[in-house]
């Protein structure tokens, strides 16, 4: 029905003042219920469809069965870290090409080239600047932000 112009998400497509894209999917992994909370609402905000997991086993599991266009990967987690579970992906043909933004309280000189040379493309520090990160995940989506300065 075309009166119903309001905002909605269907199966793989964003319906939007009459024009239909392709929602771009990314799975976050984030081990801290707040910080995934805090996440997957500016995802969210942006027309992102987004998948959770809280380890890199349960993220592997989910990419297995549903590939991702972007993942944003927590570098401090439980059992494999973010930064090996990286260098596992981009090991792997059927993930090698999806990019991986680092999201991390590392802010030490030299982290994020630690992270850059695992393979991520990009690198995020807590706590979260709304602003960075969306144009973060943006940029290696191929996108704008729809969040203002």
């Amino acid at each position: 029905m075309l009166g119903a112009r309001n905002d909605f998400l269907s199966d793989n497509l964003k319906y939007k003042t009459g024009v239909i894209v392709a929602s771009k999917k990314i799975l976050l992994v984030e081990d801290n219920p707040v910080n995934r909370r805090l996440a997957v609402f500016l995802l969210r905000s942006q027309g992102y469809q987004v998948r959770e997991a809280a380890t890199a086993k349960e993220a592997f599991e989910m990419l297995e069965k549903e590939p991702a266009d972007l993942i944003v990967m927590d570098i401090q987690l439980p059992g494999m870290d973010g930064l090996e579970a990286t260098r596992k992906l981009k090991a792997q043909p059927a993930t090698a090409d999806i990019p991986v933004i680092a999201v991390t309280s590392y802010a030490m000189k030299g982290d994020r080239e630690k992270a850059l040379a695992a393979g991520c493309a990009g690198y995020v520090t807590k706590p979260i600047d709304k602003n960075t990160f969306i144009q973060e995940v943006a940029a290696h989506l191929g996108g704008k932000s729809k969040i203002g300065d």
